[in-house]
């Protein structure tokens, strides 16, 4: 007998309106309320912050864990939409180390606010449901250090597991001015360090003139 947690129910047809609304409402309740009030809070409270019946609720998601899977999953596919995203934009002409330190801080935001979230799908084993959306977006995210590489302002050997790896170490529960701060120091050691020609410009133009040596009198 097959004794494994049931999955959220999948259909190939399309979905209506108004069962597209009610899971949006469900997800945005969920990742609320787990985030006030952690994992253990009671799918009938998510129910009622959702305004939706405490049957609905279980018809898209019979289990606390499967609930928490699809909001982490949620989260994983704005990130990868996002990277995906900002490939496009470098193929259009915009400078892919702009996009990446962009895309960075935006993702460093977004597990801000899921932390609790993402802690909870741990504790539950809900991960498995982010491994899609993470590889596609882990697929884009070497694209983008592969075109900064080539533009020559990344280093040559930063590779996607190292922003993963940025990522996963952030001090997520600092302030915002820390954390961007963190972030900027870190993202040093990824970049490279040559200045550009108007930067070396203005730094020379500011420093003083050289004392000249004084000429004796004829």
């Amino acid at each position: 007998m097959d004794d494994a947690p049931p999955q959220p129910m999948t259909d190939a047809r399309p979905q209506r309106a108004d069962a597209v609304r009610n899971r949006t409402k469900i997800l945005e309740a969920a990742r609320e309320l787990i985030t006030m009030r952690g994992p253990d809070v009671p799918m009938e409270v998510i129910a009622q912050a959702a305004e939706v019946a405490v049957g609905t609720l279980y018809r898209h998601y019979p289990t606390k864990t499967a609930l928490v899977g699809a909001v982490l999953a949620e989260h994983a596919e704005r990130i990868a939409d996002d990277v995906e995203a900002a490939c496009a934009r470098v193929k259009k002409g915009t400078r892919p180390i702009d996009e990446l330190k962009a895309l960075v801080a935006r993702t460093l935001e977004a597990a801000a606010r899921d932390h609790a979230v993402k802690a909870a799908a741990q504790r539950l084993g809900a991960t498995e449901s982010m491994q899609e959306h993470e590889e596609r977006g882990k697929a884009a995210m070497s694209r983008l250090i592969a075109a900064a590489q080539a533009d020559g302002d990344m280093n040559p050997d930063v590779t996607a597991d190292d922003f993963i790896l940025l990522l996963a170490t952030a001090p997520l529960d600092q302030p915002p001015a820390i954390l961007h701060r963190w972030l900027t120091l870190v993202l040093r050691g990824f970049t490279t360090t040559t200045p550009t020609a108007a930067a070396t410009t203005t730094t020379a133009a500011s420093q003083p003139a050289a004392p000249q040596p004084a000429h004796p009198q004829p």
